[in-house]
């Protein structure tokens, strides 16, 4: 029997005073532009209190190679992950797996149109400790997704007996990338799909391990003549009654529109003055968004069933709907049945012109075209998709097998039918897993224990289903973000150029100050290595938002006096060029800091930034002035 989600958290601590003096919305809708108040938007302020100094971290270090190779997997070994007799290990037999030494080359990614939902060089020295060698798992055969890996002979089994034994793979990790060119375009908070990519073939550039990259576009980004920014969107919160927390969580951008979720409605706005242009009625409060926007302006939502009582009583969230974002019109909402019940979804992502929702380990999922027609519904039986990631490939995890001894499986999917064009076994033990990329396809896991910020292990794929390389993110040296029981809602993690691309944690800056700073480092899909790659903060923090075409787009936050920036990072020399730099003022910089980027919603396109709340809750102070959005537009 479905059961009710389960209650939500509330968001992080508001800030005191939001943008200035309270203001009531102005005449022309919830959100219409406004003039800061006396005090607001850019207005000197008085200085806050020092804070104490945070712990200091480990300062970061150039990597070192491990002084001998770990051996080389064997040929013929078992799928990757499955547990070993312990036994002495071989002689070396040549460089081991994921330890090649030469520089990665520029591989391909994704042009603006990605926070996906959002996502460092040289990382630590001394800390950084190779990984033993590991064995790549095969893909299973082509077909239904309900086997599992392929049998071996005695012979194989005696082979792989004389590895060391590998430990089980327990938990779960987002981004962009570009394929063949379909239907489907990222909005700008970034994705694991491409905006009109093209796929790799032959002649076409390749990794160091010969893999065939994806083409990629130019940057389109590009730097203003000014980057000092205006606020152009205040959105006010509605006033949430106590002890509730309401959802709006969804945003997007394109050119001609934001959107963003409001109470029981979807609302679009001029970017550039923040005018309220058109609103569409939903069924009840939003549930999750596709961060891909399709060729005709159409984005898909889940939404609650119904609308919520006075009590604020949590509804299901089983409806889909497809919104015109260019008329500003719902075009169709669908629901399903699954063992007799509605069945409910956590999140949707867009492939083509294929609606795929997700449902998590509860019913499995369900897919419809833009014109609503269904395509598929939940699998009845030992096997269910938990859920999908979308753009230029559709990528899903699917989880087989009875209660207590079930496996998960990475599938890369026709979006058309839903078949399954190849299969990468996960190791058994593992609960989760989460996809950071379609294409190239890369998904990470929690290793060992699960953590509460994002992925230990990164598993890049290759394009028929075998593995590449296995990258280890340390826990507690990387600062990147993914959701929990959702597959497809990474942030601060990024794929392009054949790297990964992932923050350190925040450290002491040093000096007089009491700053943190950080760094932005990458690691090769071929390899699992850490490149030279290094971007640093200075005297704030830095992750990255997306990939434009080979650059990486960064956010770096606000300082004393010094507003928060989003830069352009090159990606052959990680060169840095400021795009946007928000007021400096304390009322924004609070009502900035209240929105949390990393881990709400942050979209950036052709000189807009959106930063927006996913959740609602009353204020801490009648005299806080909260936001459900806000918006800026460099000069």
């Amino acid at each position: 029997m479905t059961q009710p989600p389960p209650p939500q958290q509330p968001p992080n601590e508001p800030p005191k005073g939001g943008f200035g003096a309270p203001q009531e919305p102005p005449a022309g809708g919830f959100g219409a532009p406004q003039e800061p108040p006396a005090g607001g938007f850019g207005a000197p302020q008085t200085p806050p209190p020092a804070q104490p100094p945070a712990p200091p971290a480990q300062p970061p270090q150039a990597p070192q190679a491990p002084a001998t190779p770990p051996p080389a997997a064997p040929a013929g070994q078992p799928n990757y992950g499955y547990p070993q007799a312990p036994q002495a290990p071989q002689a070396p037999q040549a460089p081991g797996y994921g330890y090649p030494g030469q520089p990665t080359q520029q591989g391909a990614q994704p042009t603006y149109g990605y926070p996906g939902q959002q996502q460092y060089q040289q990382p630590y020295q001394q800390q950084y400790q190779p990984q033993p060698p590991t064995m790549p798992m095969q893909p299973a055969p082509t077909g239904d997704g309900s086997g599992g890996g392929k049998k071996f002979g005695n012979q194989m089994m005696i082979v792989a007996a004389a590895v060391v034994a590998i430990a089980l793979i327990v938990g779960g990790g987002f981004w962009y990338s570009s394929s063949k060119k379909d239907d489907t375009q990222a909005s700008s908070q970034g994705s694991s799909g491409g905006k009109d990519g093209k796929g790799g073939k032959g002649g076409e550039k390749t990794g160091e391990d010969g893999q065939a990259l994806p083409e990629q576009g130019p940057a389109k980004e590009k730097a203003p003549a000014d980057p000092a920014a205006k606020v152009v969107t205040q959105l006010p919160q509605p006033e949430v009654p106590k002890d509730q927390i309401w959802n709006a969580t969804g945003s997007v951008l394109t050119d001609d529109v934001y959107g963003k979720s409001g109470i029981n409605e979807f609302n679009g706005y001029d970017p550039d003055t923040g005018k309220k242009k058109w609103t569409i009625p939903l069924s009840g409060m939003t549930c999750a968004i596709s961060r891909e926007v399709t060729k005709d302006g159409i984005v898909a939502v889940v939404t609650e069933e119904a609308k919520r009582n006075k009590k604020g009583d949590y509804q299901q969230c089983t409806n889909v709907s497809a919104l015109d974002l260019k008329s500003g019109k719902k075009l169709w909402t669908e629901s399903v049945e699954s063992n007799g019940m509605k069945a409910t979804f956590k999140e949707v992502t867009i492939s083509g012109t294929t609606i795929a929702a997700g449902a998590g380990t509860s019913n499995g999922g369900a897919a419809w075209d833009v014109t609503g027609k269904s395509l598929w519904t939940p699998k009845v039986g030992q096997c269910r998709d938990v859920g999908y990631a979308g753009g230029d490939q559709l990528v899903a995890v699917r989880k087989c097998g009875t209660y207590g001894d079930e496996k998960l499986k990475i599938q890369l999917l026709d979006p058309k039918t839903g078949d399954d064009k190849w299969t990468y076994p996960i190791a058994p033990g593992v609960d989760n897993a989460k996809i950071i990329s379609t294409n190239p396809v890369v998904f990470g896991q929690d290793t060992t224990e699960i953590t509460a910020t994002g992925v230990t292990d990164v598993f890049s794929l290759g394009n028929n289903g075998k593995l590449r390389a296995k990258i280890s993110l340390e826990e507690k040296k990387y600062d990147h973000n993914c959701e929990v029981n959702k597959v497809n809602d990474c942030s601060s993690i990024a794929v392009g150029n054949d790297r990964l691309y992932v923050p350190t944690r925040p450290h002491d800056g040093g000096g007089d100050s009491y700053s943190q700073t950080n760094e932005i480092v990458s690691f090769s899909l071929a390899t699992g290595k850490p490149t030279s790659d290094r971007a640093d903060a200075g005297e704030s923090e830095i992750f990255p938002i997306r990939m434009d075409g080979p650059n990486v787009l960064a956010y770096k936050s606000h300082g004393y006096k010094q507003g928060a920036q989003v830069v352009s990072l090159d990606g052959k020399t990680m060169k840095e060029t400021k795009l946007l730099e928000t007021p400096g003022s304390e009322s924004v910089t609070s009502a900035i800091s209240g929105m949390v980027p990393q881990s709400n919603e942050l979209l950036y396109g052709n000189g807009h930034l959106f930063l927006g709340k996913k959740l609602l809750s009353k204020p801490y102070s009648k005299d806080d002035k909260e936001y459900v959005a806000i918006g800026f537009l460099a000069q």
